[in-house]
């Protein structure tokens, strides 16, 4: 790995740079105006005693250049819970390093690690660099499932 690079477990004090990555995600997927999360509210959520989101950040010569959220889901199939990886966010000014790469390797140690089943995520349609990216790491997309969501306006 390269030694410019830092993969490491976030802290409460990183809340202001998650938060920052995560509009420069919300922008980069053209869904700037569905953030809504605020700084107190990942503080709330991330760092709270029985938190089971984790976030890693991938720091490049010192600077934040990415990160990945994850946490716990179940499989009943494997009966084995895994890992959902909802975001990986690498700023495009640091793309092409290997941050990618190596925060992906590290959610899928924490996987083995953690005797997990599985590690899931998902991939906008039109994002073919991303798509491109997993499927050379061995991913296979999830044919015939499609993804349903219901917001909290609607509960």
């Amino acid at each position: 790995m390269n030694n410019k690079l830092v993969i490491r477990n976030a802290v409460p004090s990183d809340t202001t740079v998650i938060l920052e990555l995560i509009k420069e995600l919300a922008d980069y997927e053209k869904l700037s105006n569905e953030v809504t999360a605020t700084a107190q509210d990942l503080q709330n959520n991330l760092f709270a005693e029985n938190t089971f989101i984790e976030v890693l950040i991938a720091e490049y010569e010192y600077k934040p250049a990415g990160y990945a959220l994850f946490f716990y889901n179940f499989s009943t199939f494997t009966g084995k819970p895994g890992l959902y990886l909802e975001d990986l966010f690498v700023k495009p000014a640091f793309r092409n390093l290997g941050i990618g790469k190596a925060l992906l390797e590290r959610i899928i140690k924490l996987a083995k690690d953690r005797n997990c089943g599985r590690v899931e995520w998902s991939v906008l349609d039109w994002n073919e660099s991303a798509i491109d990216f997993y499927k050379f790491r061995g991913a296979v997309p999830m044919e015939g499932w499609t993804i349903f969501r219901l917001s909290e306006n609607k509960f």
